[in-house]
């Protein structure tokens, strides 16, 4: 089915095909009465809400055709609440272990930048890792505000630009679950690239569609969602990877380790459900035990070419 019939669509945002190519993914169901502080916030309790999306027939991407300005997602994100402190930490731990051939293959550990930091807790991991500076972008001032104070000096409030540092200035760069929810992942690719050293690396984590749960869960899948503009397969990050100059790329799944509780806030049952569930494990004690799950989330590494004689 072809998903033209509107107008002011844009293009594939990864391999920039043109939308009158793409088909229909998923029909917007976004009600604006069930918006709340919680909608642009990372980690929260799924809506199964979602902007119209297509799927691109070149690069694999599905992507939101008519999504918010970046004047709106910035306003979205800045005043976003944040309440996913615990859950932020077990999820940069499960990054770390999974990045963990990455940064052995990393010989000068001078300099590292992960875009969308909320907390800053991987830079933590970062610096014990051995980057003699770590720096992180974030847009929600809330995420900032319930980082440590001795985070808050390596974080810069915004959104990620280019231009706020020097070209070949960073060993690392990570982009951990932020890919899906800017408007143009190709320009942030491009920004990347030119802001590695040569040798460097770009890691990201992704959602994958195309994984068994996403597929088993369908409409119900927390990767439908009001904030992601994009949502990725192992095909399309590749892609991305490839077309950005990028080499050796690898795309991995990985496993998350979450406490039980928040498993079940991330499942589709109904809310009734949820709440008695999450009040049972309490009760028994096992609403703070911690289970590894590998849900199809993807961890994608890519180096810049190292100069050549």
């Amino acid at each position: 089915m072809n998903a033209n019939g509107g107008t002011n669509h844009r293009e594939c945002p990864v391999c920039r095909t043109g939308y009158e190519l793409s088909t229909l993914y998923f029909k917007n169901n976004i009600d604006p009465k069930r918006l709340s502080s919680h909608s642009f916030a990372s980690r929260k309790t799924p809506e199964f809400m979602a902007h119209r999306l297509v799927q691109c027939p070149v690069c694999d991407l599905v992507y939101a055709s008519q999504p918010p300005s970046n004047d709106e997602l910035s306003r979205a994100y800045h005043v976003a609440d944040y309440d996913s402190a615990d859950e932020a930490a077990d999820a940069a731990a499960a990054y770390m272990l999974a990045m963990r051939p990455v940064l052995q293959g990393i010989a000068n550990k001078g300099r590292a930048l992960e875009i969308g930091t909320g907390t800053g807790v991987l830079l933590d991991h970062l610096q014990r890792a051995g980057f003699l500076e770590v720096i992180g972008v974030e847009p929600s001032s809330a995420a900032i505000a319930a980082a440590p104070e001795y985070r808050k000096a390596w974080i810069r409030q915004g959104m990620f630009d280019e231009h706020d540092f020097e070209p070949q200035s960073f060993d690392l760069i990570c982009c951990f679950m932020t890919l899906e929810h800017v408007r143009d992942p190709k320009a942030i690719a491009d920004s990347v690239f030119r802001m590695l050293r040569p040798g460097g690396i770009f890691v990201t984590v992704t959602h994958n569609y195309r994984s068994l749960v996403n597929r088993l869960l369908g409409r119900r899948s927390p990767i439908i969602d009001i904030e992601h503009m994009q949502i990725f397969s192992d095909k399309s990050i590749h892609y991305l990877f490839d077309t950005t100059g990028l080499e050796t790329v690898s795309v991995k799944t990985f496993t998350n380790t979450y406490t039980l509780g928040y498993w079940v806030r991330l499942s589709p049952l109904p809310e009734f459900a949820k709440t008695f569930a999450i009040q049972l494990l309490n009760f028994a004690g096992w609403g703070v035990c911690r289970l590894g799950v590998n849900v199809g989330n993807t961890i994608t590494a890519g180096t810049k070419p190292a100069l050549r004689n």
